[in-house]
């Protein structure tokens, strides 16, 4: 008989997907939302939760990509075996009778190794069709690991990716996620208490999770959820859930945050970003080069973060000029800031002369990059310390 787990018994066996190179971030949030124990592995995090801390992990993680819940193990090596054990499986507690269901496999020296044939199989035996373009319904998309002839089913809880904010209409040249965005923030230790600027903003990613954060607004508060179409969704649990993120908000404008860059193009993007993010009045937009960036009003010193140009995507040419051109500017107008980039060649950045180090490796669209992270000070940039690249992850849910 397969092992399964339906909805009622706690705890939830529940893999947290994200990018590679921002797990212990995820272990982090997810600690902070009383999730015991998170297991940090590659691509992704593994954790033990109740039904009411997924919804709120879904609602709150702002560096995951999805949630998948593993509701059952069996071993075939036959597809009659596969048919019998996926029978036996409690579907009703996860897909509606008759809802679409999308089943994404992956097999790996098994017996059973072509992947069409095994998700053919598993919508005979669940009595589910496979999702139809035009339907009008989100499919259940349930995640199929086959490894040496066992079986492992999740159940996807989060729908689109979790970077889906809601609120994203404009895109500039070379967008950054939402996800990415937010794990800059974290792991340079911003807060939402002191100034944050950023110089090169594009579509506004960085400065619009900032004013999120500042808030303290929950990153899915403006989004759906596969949960809720879950046959044993609790309405009751999700609007407690819902409730406590709303009384947790504080207003905006506590705290500059200025979005400025030299293209009109993106400085349009991020302010109709901002204003569908319900957070306009939070963000300085600015029409600026480098050259002519300067402080927030006030004194009071922050942070400098930034997706600068990498010349792997936009444009290439020379851009040891624009680095070192940034640098001079935190040095002399952001003294005792803290700086953090997002480079793609470290080289590259160590034009800037700054004292930077590196805080994560990931990768951003396909392109493996570095946070860089330090004071704008005088003293002699160090060399920066070789840090471990980021694994890149099979897919294990």
């Amino acid at each position: 008989m397969p092992a399964t787990r339906g909805q009622t018994s706690a705890p939830l066996e529940v893999y947290v997907v994200c990018v590679p190179g921002l797990e212990p971030l995820v272990a982090a949030e997810l600690v902070a939302l009383g999730v015991p124990r998170p297991r940090p592995g590659r691509g992704g995090v593994s954790a033990r939760m109740t039904l009411r801390q997924l919804y709120a992990a879904n609602l709150h993680l702002r560096t995951a990509t999805r949630l998948v819940v593993r509701f059952a193990e069996f071993t075939a090596t036959t597809f009659a075996e596969l048919e019998r054990a996926a029978s036996a499986l409690p579907w009703d507690d996860w897909v509606l009778p008759g809802w679409p269901v999308s089943f994404r496999v992956t097999s790996h020296r098994s017996a059973l190794h072509h992947t069409d044939a095994i998700a053919e199989r598993l919508h005979r035996a669940t009595d589910r069709p496979p999702a139809v373009e035009g339907d009008g319904r989100e499919a259940a998309l349930v995640v199929v690991r086959v490894d040496r002839d066992g079986f492992t089913l999740s159940v996807d809880s989060s729908g689109e990716p979790l970077h889906k904010r809601g609120w994203r209409v404009e895109v500039a040249k070379a967008p950054l996620r939402e996800t990415l965005a937010a794990a800059l923030l974290l792991g340079t230790g911003w807060d939402g208490s002191t100034p944050l600027v950023d110089p090169f903003c594009g579509s506004g990613t960085i400065p619009i999770e900032a004013a999120l954060l500042a808030r303290r607004r929950a990153p899915g508060a403006g989004r759906g959820f596969a949960f809720a179409d879950w046959p044993t969704f609790r309405p009751g649990t999700w609007a407690s859930v819902t409730g406590e993120a709303i009384d947790r908000e504080r207003p905006g404008g506590s705290v500059a945050i200025v979005a400025a860059d030299r293209d009109a193009g993106a400085v349009e993007a991020v302010r109709a970003n901002a204003e569908r993010a319900e957070i306009g009045d939070d963000v300085q937009i600015r029409l600026s080069s480098i050259s002519d960036l300067v402080p927030p009003e006030g004194g009071t010193v922050g942070s400098v973060l930034t997706n600068p140009p990498y010349g792997v995507r936009i444009g290439g040419g020379e851009l040891r000029n624009l680095y070192a051109r940034a640098g001079q500017v935190f040095l002399q107008r952001f003294a005792g800031w803290t700086v953090g980039m997002l480079v793609a060649d470290e080289r590259l950045a160590g034009h800037a002369g700054l004292p930077l180090q590196p805080v994560l490796r990931t990768s951003n669209g396909g392109i493996d990059v570095t946070l860089l992270a330090g004071r704008a000070d005088a003293a002699r940039p160090r060399r920066p310390r070789p840090a471990p690249r980021a694994r890149r992850a099979p897919g294990r849910p």
